[in-house]
């Protein structure tokens, strides 16, 4: 049985299988000629392999939340795309660009100023939680595990950016929105697939969502350095004070809400004057949680933070910022000029060429040259519906659109529109091409849920536990003596039926 981290390389150990308590128990079969064999092919990486429970457990958890908040995602965005196309327009507009804050502390800003830099920052605060969790408890936590998921993303936002460029400098358009492209937005792709009823085996549901989280740090450092105004060094050094108390509160375990809630919006306020984009406030701040787990304790600091904040992120702050960002008018004109002009082409062929090319190019190239082989329950077919699927980039696109184009209504608006439309695009092809293979991963999903000795543990996981096949002998031995008994049951009656009266 493998023992792969989510989309890792890793060599295949001995057989482990969890106990009823979650432990790992090594299987002691005496060697043979078959287990040499299979020692010997053991050695070889697997591309895309079958998770741990404890990981699969965790990531089960996880895509759940995101794909309600996906939901509530995809429902915001189109009551804005209602809204922004209906004689009720102009309230839509008044609604967005009504301001609201303390002037004297700079934050006199839009509702979707604040839902961009204010609701946002929860956003990248769970998405820092996420980061470090994967960098000390996760995937990305072995450089060889984490070789498949950082050089998938990173070709996957690499491709989109250049198909950008190369379509912008051909053609005479602005580079400023090169970045528009590169993010994914997991929270959408799992609404899609929601939508269209399809299941995705646990092993490529977790190379997405490690593909996502590695994706936010790329983007995270792209808002950061390139798109930092002029910096205020006072408050940026208000909010670096701010940031180091933060740190050593919880290093001291200072406990309590009404501690942290307070400073947590004094940093970000601060980091908003600087010049630097507010939400890596929210970032900072998830990276310095503990997401690691002592003796006694059920949950790190970090994890259980998440779960607390994780309702609020996904519930309300990421669709607020949707209802106020996703509203640009769609008409026939628009709608050329999505395919007709440079920057929005560009965006559009970025994610839908782009990041299809780029994640499954770099994961073929990872396993070509390490000499990896994919999950023989898998085939490359089902890697390149994933990538398409990662196409659909959402939150973060339209907020580095906002970025790159501030203060030219016009083509926000219209990279706005792109996005939507090549995300649009991704889902159409990705549904496609996730439906020509539904049946396979339905099969997949029944056989990694099955759990016929009913041990609360998924059978694939004990197939080496002695318990596991006594448990089922067991099983079948009851039923088969109830069987019997009903046969003698029923042949004693059919024996009494048919004497004389």
């Amino acid at each position: 049985m493998s023992t792969d981290t989510p989309g890792g390389l890793r060599p295949v150990t001995a057989p482990k299988t969890p106990d009823s308590h979650g432990s790992d128990k090594t299987g002691g079969a005496p060697a043979t000629a078959e287990t040499t064999s299979a020692a010997a092919k053991g050695t070889e990486r697997r591309v895309l392999s079958r998770l741990p429970l404890p990981e699969r457990t965790f990531v089960l958890d996880a895509l759940r939340a995101e794909t309600v908040g996906g939901v509530l995602l995809l429902v915001a965005a189109i009551a804005a795309l209602l809204w922004a196309n209906t004689p009720l327009r102009e309230s839509y507009e008044t609604v967005r660009d009504f301001h609201i804050g303390p002037s004297s502390l700079g934050l006199d800003l839009s509702l979707q100023h604040w839902a961009a830099d204010g609701l946002l920052a929860i956003f990248f605060f769970v998405a820092g939680i996420e980061l470090k969790r994967e960098l000390v408890a996760g995937e990305l936590r072995d450089p060889k595990a984490a070789a498949l998921p950082v050089v998938a993303a990173l070709c996957g936002m690499i491709a989109p950016a250049l198909v950008y460029v190369v379509i912008n400098t051909t053609s005479g358009g602005s580079l400023d929105g090169w970045a528009v492209p590169t993010a994914t937005d997991i929270a959408f792709a799992l609404a899609v697939l929601a939508v269209i009823g399809t299941s995705l085996p646990s092993a490529l549901r977790a190379f997405l969502l490690t593909l996502a989280v590695v994706d936010d740090l790329f983007a995270i450092l792209i808002i950061a350095v390139f798109f930092t105004s002029d910096l205020n060094f006072a408050a940026l050094g208000g909010a670096v004070a701010g940031l180091v108390l933060f740190w050593f509160l919880l290093r001291q375990n200072v406990r309590g809400w009404y501690v942290y809630v307070p400073l947590a919006l004094a940093i970000w306020g601060l980091m908003y004057n600087s010049g630097v984009h507010a939400t890596i406030a929210g970032v900072a701040m998830g990276l310095m949680l503990r997401c690691t787990r002592r003796e006694g304790e059920e949950h790190s600091p970090g994890e259980h933070i998440e779960h607390q904040v994780r309702p609020l992120s996904a519930g309300f702050a990421v669709p607020m910022f949707a209802l106020f960002s996703a509203g640009v008018a769609v008409s026939g004109g628009a709608m050329r000029d999505v395919f007709t002009q440079p920057e929005t082409l560009g965006v559009v062929l970025g994610l839908v060429v782009g990041k299809t090319v780029g994640i499954f190019g770099g994961t073929w190239l990872t396993a070509r040259f390490t000499r990896a082989k994919l999950n023989e329950d898998l085939a490359w077919a089902d890697l390149f519906a994933v990538s398409a699927l990662a196409g659909i980039g959402f939150t973060v696109s339209l907020l580095i659109g906002e970025l790159a184009f501030e203060g030219d209504a016009r083509l926000t608006d219209e990279v706005k529109a792109a996005v939507l439309a090549g995300s649009l695009i991704a889902a159409l092809l990705a549904t496609v091409l996730l439906k020509l293979r539904v049946r396979k991963y339905q099969a997949m999903v029944e056989a990694e849920e099955r759990d016929d000795d009913l041990s609360g543990i998924p059978d694939v996981y004990e197939v080496d536990d002695p318990e596991h096949h006594r448990r089922l002998a067991d099983i079948y031995e009851r039923k088969a003596a109830e069987h019997r008994r009903r046969a003698e049951e029923t042949g004693a009656a059919r024996t009494n039926g048919d004497r004389p009266a």
